[in-house]
């Protein structure tokens, strides 16, 4: 089955060329993103392969369908940007990558928590300026800290043993909850006594209806003065504009986010030449508490070749007429 490849970056092309499948699944490479002006050179494909900011609503799924595409396979877990009503209408089917690496975002959460912490990305930057002051540069010891975690997916479950190996007494929010995580130590709560209680809150739900704004005016409030919070799930399930004043007033002591509301507009290009227009994240740049990463926390040779590696399964499965937990419905 002909493969049309939208958002395609090198990184993209290496790992699913790499992969024994896409011989019998040839790959056409587009830059562009897919959108419903785009979704017209999709024309004698039989598939689409789209990443998480690709917008396939309801105009760009009837412009797929009316080209013959099948089968939409999403390289990613995510799949807020999809209009499944439209695509079931339709009779697209979708799949996607529901685990790839769990540990890979997981250790990225940890890695913006140790650097908003320690500040070694400013360390780093004084010393290739010959400035080895360690003047405003003093962070707090993980152990014994209280780290809530809202989700315990696989990745929030990587993230709690991470956390627990630190040392942190690890409170969790689900609906579901996770019995090996509550042998290993971790201790379930309602979503308000995390607030209240935790000095790092780390976020690994989805994003859905019930969690766009989770993190809002009234989320805020409830939280400790002080606290850290990080955000590697989705950007809507952080209020941003909230997020801006509860840092101006000092009440959020630190925020590190690889995700965020608009990233479509930014995330995955080169804009060192350009002006930014979002002055919402302008004003994060602005704060010295403030650490962002562009939906870095996926990229890890083991989940990228994951990725490759399940999607084009899911393709082949596809064909085969297999039955597959991936396929959304």
């Amino acid at each position: 089955m002909k493969i049309a490849f939208f958002s395609a970056k090198l990184y993209d092309r290496e790992f699913f060329d790499a992969d024994s499948l896409s011989k019998k699944h040839p790959i056409t490479y587009f830059e562009m993103p897919l959108n419903k002006e785009t979704a017209s050179f999709t024309k004698g494909f039989g598939a689409i392969c789209a990443f998480v900011n690709d917008k396939i609503d309801a105009e760009t799924v009837e412009v797929l369908a009316t080209n013959g595409i099948k089968l939409i396979v999403l390289r990613c877990a995510g799949f807020n940007n999809i209009d499944l009503k439209a695509t079931q209408q339709s009779g697209i089917k979708v799949f996607r990558v529901p685990a790839y690496s769990p540990e890979a975002i997981a250790e990225h959460a940890v890695a913006l928590i140790l650097t908003l912490n320690r500040k070694t990305h400013k360390a780093y930057n004084r010393i290739r300026d010959n400035n080895f002051s360690l003047e405003k540069l003093t962070g707090f010891n993980l152990f014994n800290k209280t780290v809530g975690v809202v989700g315990t997916g696989k990745t929030g479950a990587a993230f709690c043993k991470i956390m627990l190996g630190f040392g942190c007494k690890v409170i969790a929010f689900d609906i579901v909850e996770n019995e090996l995580l509550k042998k290993l130590g971790v201790s379930y709560q309602s979503f308000n006594d995390l607030l209240k209680t935790s000095d790092v809150i780390s976020l690994h739900c989805p994003l859905n209806p019930q969690t766009q704004h989770l993190i809002n005016e009234g989320a805020f409030a409830k939280m400790k003065d002080g606290v850290m919070l990080i955000n590697t799930s989705r950007g809507a399930v952080v209020d941003t504009k909230e997020a801006i004043k509860v840092l101006k007033s000092n009440k959020l002591g630190y925020l590190g986010i690889d995700v965020y509301e608009q990233e479509e507009n930014l995330f995955f290009k080169d804009l060192s030449e350009s002006i930014i227009q979002d002055d919402v994240i302008a004003r994060l740049l602005s704060f010295p508490n403030v650490l962002i990463t562009a939906h870095q926390g996926f990229f890890t040779q083991e989940a990228l070749t994951q990725i490759a590696n399940i999607t084009l399964q899911n393709v082949q499965d596809f064909e085969d007429g297999v039955t597959s937990d991936n396929e959304i419905k």
